[in-house]
């Protein structure tokens, strides 16, 4: 198939665009390598696709209403995976703008893209960031989700709403995957394994957020790309039996789903930080602090939508995962 990947530069779409292209597919990746974190990293992600005969880069920002439909007419992709968005939930007390740029104005254009191009299935990121001020556990797709806790996972809800409007109105299948605290080799620097295994090795001390008390279900990258790929091969369907009365927010009369990818096993921050420290040799030093704006005490995944449907549910170990992430930092950063 011809696939579109969006934020092909980034931690998660430099991969995903690397399995499509292992098995045969021909992919257009699209990346407005801004400076959120190291370009350079980035840049090294393409670099890894470059061989690969069937593999084209562009430099594009979504936000850009005229260079998003020049793409999908001149590429014309059967099915697309969007994964580029303004990621972060504290940064968006710092630059909100960007959110309403990247994730609302950048995801109509993929809409409209998808809509003028008769794409056959779109796949797009939102997060578990959507479930907010829920505590109910595990976050089911079917649970209600209007309390975000931050403007990124406010932006990821919008996301679903606009998914949904278009797949009803036009009849474009639209799957939204919300990721669960993804990890792993060639990882974003802002997320904590990255920003914990580069000051361990230094000896500098690590923020601990909410006294290490809080729990996230942690994901490993081989998992997340597995459901993103599997998923695009099962276009969404209507429910026929979705009920107007008792409306069920997973599914729909149109031909629209959602689904958590997710490890299913929680773990609590401290026992993660002990997993790096393990993998790294070396003792944290750790500056305990209080739960910080935006942040929720625990996330789990509820997987049992995405196995019965497609077949799939993640499994790689924390302890094998970080194992995994800190021999990658090690090695790309030339640390012994």
């Amino acid at each position: 198939m011809k696939i579109l990947v969006t934020g092909a530069a980034g931690f998660i779409g430099a991969d995903t665009a690397r399995l499509l292209l292992e098995r045969g597919d021909e992919v257009m990746g699209i990346d407005n390598l801004n400076d959120y974190y190291d370009v350079k990293l980035k840049h090294a992600r393409l670099d890894r696709l470059k061989p690969f005969d069937k593999f084209r880069f562009e430099k594009i920002d979504i936000a850009d209403r005229n260079a998003t439909e020049e793409v999908f007419k001149t590429f014309r992709p059967d099915r697309v995976i969007h994964l580029a968005a303004q990621a972060g939930v504290r940064y968006g007390m710092e630059n909100p703008h960007s959110y309403a740029d990247s994730n609302l104005v950048g995801f109509l254009n993929i809409l409209e893209g998808c809509r003028h191009g008769q794409v056959e299935h779109l796949v797009y990121a939102s997060s578990s960031s959507v479930y907010g001020a829920n505590t109910n556990m595990p976050f089911s797709v079917h649970d209600n989700v209007d309390h975000p806790l931050s403007l990124y996972a406010a932006s990821k809800k919008a996301n679903e709403l606009m998914a949904h409007s278009y797949s009803h109105l036009y009849n474009i299948p639209m799957t939204g995957l919300r990721f669960f605290t993804v990890y792993g080799p060639w990882g974003r620097p802002d997320m904590s394994p990255f920003l914990f295994t580069k000051k361990i090795i230094a000896g500098e001390p690590i923020d601990v957020f909410n006294f290490g008390q809080h729990s996230r279900d942690f994901t490993y990258i081989d998992d997340i790309v597995q459901g993103v790929v599997r998923t695009l091969d099962h276009p969404a369907e209507p429910n026929d039996r979705w009920d107007g009365m008792h409306p069920d927010p997973g599914t729909s009369k149109a031909p629209y789903r959602l689904y958590n990818i997710g490890n299913n096993k929680p773990v609590e921050l401290d026992y993660y930080i002990r997993c790096i420290e393990n993998a790294v040799g070396k003792k944290a030093i750790k500056n305990m602090l209080p739960l910080q704006p935006g942040d929720v005490l625990k996330t789990c995944a509820d997987v049992d939508a995405l196995v019965s449907d497609i077949g799939f549910h993640p499994s790689t170990s924390i302890e094998d995962g970080i194992g995994r992430f800190v021999a990658w930092y090690k090695s790309f950063y030339g640390h012994a």
